[in-house]
C-alpha cells in the first residue's frame, strides 16, 4: 500500500477524532496483510483516559483476529508538530510490532519515516 492512499484514508477519519482539549486531531492508518485499520484520538476530561489514534487502530485490528501488519500512517492537519507517538502508544506497538517495522508521521507540510526501534530502541518485553 503506497503511502498517499493510506494519507488519503487518515483524511477522511480525521473528522471523527474528538479533541476539544487540546485541539490537536489525530488519525492513525494501520496496514497489514487483512487490509486498514483506522483509529483517532479521543479525548477525556479525565486526561488520562484519553485514547490515542494509534492505539484505537491496533486495538481494533487485534480485537478483529489480526496480527501480521506492515506500517502505520499518523496524521495531524493544521499542526506545527509532527504527530510522534506518545511512549504508551510505542510500547504497545512494541508488543505486535517488530523492530522494522515502518512508523509514518505527518502533517500537511511535512512527513517523517522510522522504523519502530528507531521510535522506542529499549522497548519493553517478556
Amino acid at each position: 500500500m503506497k503511502t498517499i492512499e493510506m494519507l488519503n484514508t487518515a483524511k477522511k477519519v480525521i473528522e471523527n477524532s474528538y479533541a476539544p482539549y487540546s485541539g490537536f486531531c489525530v488519525a492513525a492508518v494501520l496496514y497489514g496483510e487483512d487490509g486498514l485499520f483506522t483509529g483517532v484520538n479521543v479525548e477525556n476530561a479525565s486526561y488520562g483516559l484519553t485514547v490515542c489514534a494509534e492505539r484505537v487502530a491496533i486495538f481494533r485490528a487485534v480485537s478483529e483476529g489480526r496480527r501480521r501488519f506492515e506500517k502505520m500512517l499518523i496524521y495531524t492537519p493544521g499542526q506545527e508538530t509532527l504527530p510522534y507517538p506518545c511512549g504508551a502508544c510505542r510500547q504497545v506497538m512494541a508488543e505486535f510490532f517488530p523492530e522494522d517495522f515502518t512508523v509514518i508521521v505527518v502533517n500537511d507540510r511535512e512527513e517523517e519515516q522510522f522504523t519502530l526501534g528507531e521510535l522506542l530502541p529499549f522497548n519493553f518485553k517478556l
